[in-house]
């Protein structure tokens, strides 16, 4: 049986291997837009760090509605988050996250007044443990040639 832990665990390990991840939010009009984004940091999968600018249309989105997707994709799986996302102003964390990275995308450096953090509060995951390659290619060629389920891994929701 897989506990709770366990469940957090694997989606804690497939978003570590996951450097870009896709944010999903509601434009002002109502269209669904996603987009990607570097993770910064996480301590837990329930809060996510970004960066980005104060003056971006998501920014802009969000204040109007908080609600996001974060979705992840690696090698050991995939992971949906649903959660709210805010801007947070917190320098000290700012100036923590930036790296060199961050100065490609974004300018004026961490003291930037345009420059925040997102905060993303995940409330579940859903997530989808990949077998490995091998594995899902020896399922999927049984599922061709039997009426047999090929076993594409494990597949569940943690409320996080």
């Amino acid at each position: 049986m897989t506990t709770h832990d366990d469940q957090l665990a694997t989606v804690t390990e497939i978003m570590r291997d996951t450097r870009i991840a896709v944010l999903t939010h509601l434009s002002p009009e109502g269209d669904l837009v996603s987009l990607p984004m570097g993770t910064q940091d996480f301590e837990h999968p329930s809060t996510v760090w970004f960066l980005t600018e104060r003056h971006t249309h998501k920014v802009h989105a969000l204040t109007a509605d908080p609600r996001v997707n974060v979705s992840y994709s690696s090698k050991s799986g995939w992971v949906s988050l649903s959660g709210t996302a805010r801007v947070n102003e917190d320098r000290d964390k700012l100036r923590e996250l930036w790296d060199a990275s961050a100065g490609i995308f974004m300018s004026g450096g961490p003291d930037d007044a345009d420059n925040v953090l997102l905060e993303v509060s995940g409330v579940t995951a859903e997530y989808w443990e990949s077998p490995g390659k091998v594995a899902m290619a020896v399922g999927l060629v049984k599922g061709l040639v039997s009426d047999a389920e090929p076993d594409l891994g494990d597949n569940d929701t943690v409320t996080l």
